[in-house]
Parts: structure tokens; C-alpha cells; sequence
């Protein structure tokens, strides 16, 4: 199973008072995927994650901007909740059966955890956390992008071995480092206006895979 990138955010002076605001803030930032527009789900939990949600709407039908959102979830606030919203951003996705870059939606859950919620799990996690979604999308696969190239990872299955050789070619490397690049800034941007939106206190990048998320997003940002 592929790794996962995250987003958490620290707020300054976050408490059950004004954690619907940064919630707010945070989702109004949200660069929403041009033909998947809105949130499409929202979930509200309390105590832990162990406990079924106090309610959850499907919003499909008619997807709920930022201050839609946060009106919906006003009943369920109490110090203990948590909220979960789902929306999808455009990335550039690699589809090895039409060896083809298509920019397409991609989900993206957006998080926010009151500070009594799990024993307190969002000091750890973050007041507001974001799921991006694969590593790959930022990082690329089996090592082959950066300014520091080692060889490549060997192929632990004839679908990657396939991809090894298709990317062998300079041509098809350089167009995936330029599209992993192009995601790399669209994540970059979005951090800016969480930070010039949010009363950030601290804000982190990170993955399952990569011990420096940011510093390896960097390295692929300055190879050429």
C-alpha cells in the first residue's frame, strides 16, 4: 500500500470557542478541483474515534462551501468533537495503461480535533490535519526524481518494472519530474494561504515514507 502525505496545523490559543473559526479559515482556503467544486462530506465525532459519529452528511448532491460547512457542524461542538470535511483538488496523476498525465480530482480530508477529543490527540496531530493523499504525488516513485539520483529502486512487480523502463527514457523522466514539480507547487501555495488565512502556530509537512517530507519536496523543486 502506498504512503501517505499530511498536512498539520497548530493554531495559536485554539480552543472549543474558536476551533470552528479555524476550521473555517482552514477549509476556505481549500483549492477546490475545477469540475469537483465544494465539500462533499462531513462527519462529526466525539470522544474518540472508537465511538460511531455523532452524524455524518453525504453532501454529493449539493456540495457545502466553507461557511456552510462550519454552520452544519455547530450543533456537534463541545471541547471532545472532532469534524472531518472531504473535498478533492486537482493533481497530476500518471495512468501507465494510456501512458498519460491527466491533471483529475484527487480527495483531500480535512480535519479538525477539539482539544479534549482523544485524550487531547490533536497536540500530537494537529489542531487541524489534512490527509493530501499518496506520497507519490509529491515525491515520486522508486527514488527516480531529485537532483541526487541514486539507482532506482528495484521493481517489486512487473506493473513497476513496466514503469522502470518506461521512465528510463529522458523525455518521459523530465515530463514527470515537471508534472510532480507542478504538484509540489500546488501544495506550496495552498501552505501559503493557510499561513496568511490561519493564526498559525506551527505548521508541519510530513509522509509515512520520507523522514524530511519538505526537504525532499525541495530537492525535486530544484532539479532541472
Amino acid at each position: 500500500m502506498s504512503n501517505r502525505a499530511y498536512l498539520s496545523v497548530w493554531c495559536k490559543d485554539f480552543s472549543e470557542a474558536n476551533m470552528l473559526d479555524c476550521f473555517g479559515a482552514m477549509l476556505g482556503t481549500v483549492p477546490f478541483s475545477a469540475t469537483r467544486p465544494g465539500f462533499e462530506r462531513l462527519i462529526v465525532r466525539a470522544v474518540d474515534a472508537t465511538e460511531s459519529p455523532l452524524f455524518e452528511h453525504d453532501l454529493r448532491a449539493m456540495p457545502l462551501n466553507a461557511e456552510g460547512v462550519v454552520e452544519m457542524a455547530r450543533e456537534g461542538l463541545h471541547d471532545d468533537s472532532a469534524f472531518e470535511a472531504l473535498a478533492y483538488w486537482d493533481l497530476w496523476t500518471y495512468h501507465p495503461d494510456r501512458s498519460k498525465w491527466i491533471s483529475e480530482p484527487q480527495p483531500l480530508e480535512i480535519f479538525c480535533y477539539g482539544p479534549a477529543y482523544d485524550s487531547g490527540v490533536g497536540q500530537e496531530f494537529g489542531h487541524l490535519h489534512a490527509d493530501l493523499g499518496f506520497e507519490d504525488f509529491f515525491t515520486g516513485r522508486l527514488g527516480l526524481l531529485g537532483l541526487h539520483r541514486s539507482a532506482p529502486q528495484p521493481a517489486e512487480d512487473p506493473a513497476e518494472a513496466a514503469f522502470l523502463a518506461e521512465m528510463a527514457h529522458p523525455a518521459k523522466r523530465g515530463e514527470y519530474q515537471d508534472k510532480t514539480q507542478q504538484n509540489i507547487r500546488a501544495l506550496m501555495e495552498w501552505v501559503q494561504r493557510i499561513g496568511s488565512k490561519l493564526p498559525v502556530e506551527n505548521l508541519h509537512l510530513g509522509s509515512e515514507g520520507e523522514e524530511n517530507f519538505e526537504a525532499r519536496m525541495d530537492e525535486i523543486l530544484a532539479a532541472r
